[in-house]
């Protein structure tokens, strides 16, 4: 996507049906095609009367969030945080077939910070299921490359001055209603089978 005003919707890096079973292509069509591309809409709008926001990265709109004109502040948190969310989740997915993991430096961190991948996995199904209501649920890293994990309620973003989102689970209703219905613990264990390490750990070596 154009990574300053006008922002544009980003295409999936992989067919509509390639994430099946585990997430149906109706689903992807709902999700991607209807709510972000809804969250990408209403950012520009909100931006549009606002000339000096233009030349802003997405980034920078939301780390700056605080900066920008009063009027602008909750368009901005709630739609740039849902591109900026939903762009970041739709990355980090591939086929079930693919055969990626993470790189070497990538486990040597999750190994130190974590115990192992297994316990890494834990915590964040942990957070992801305890999350009340909407959010998302992060592995992040600090920019010295310690991993942990956070949540944020809504289309909040972790503290993007502070931290790199390396891979993120959604946790609103729409994102597996059509597949799972409640079972949002069947959802999360079926997502991180689809998660994209090569991906993951290229944000990671690259932080």
């Amino acid at each position: 996507m154009n990574n300053i005003y006008p922002f544009t919707l980003e295409n999936l890096p992989y067919s509509y049906d390639e994430l099946s079973p585990f997430i149906s292509e109706e689903t992807l069509h709902f999700h991607h095609d209807k709510h972000m591309k809804t969250y990408v809409e209403n950012l520009n709008k909100a931006l549009e009367s606002c000339p000096e926001c233009h030349s802003l990265s997405l980034e920078s709109l939301l780390t700056k969030l605080n900066e920008l004109p009063q009027s602008l502040q909750t368009g901005v948190r709630n739609n740039g945080g849902g591109v900026y969310n939903h762009q970041l989740y739709f990355s980090v997915l591939t086929s079930p077939n693919a055969q990626t993991k993470p790189s070497v430096s990538l486990q040597a961190a999750i190994d130190r910070d974590f115990g192992g991948f297994d316990k890494m996995i834990a915590e964040l199904k942990k957070v992801a299921l305890g999350r009340f209501g909407s959010g998302w649920a992060y592995v992040v890293s600090d920019k010295e490359g310690v991993l942990s994990i956070c949540s944020t309620p809504n289309q909040d973003v972790p503290d993007l001055n502070k931290y790199i989102p390396l891979m993120t689970v959604d946790v609103w209703e729409h994102a597996y209603y059509l597949d799972y219905q409640n079972r949002r613990h069947d959802y999360f264990d079926a997502l991180i089978s689809l998660i994209n390490w090569d991906v993951v750990s290229n944000s990671y070596d690259n932080r």
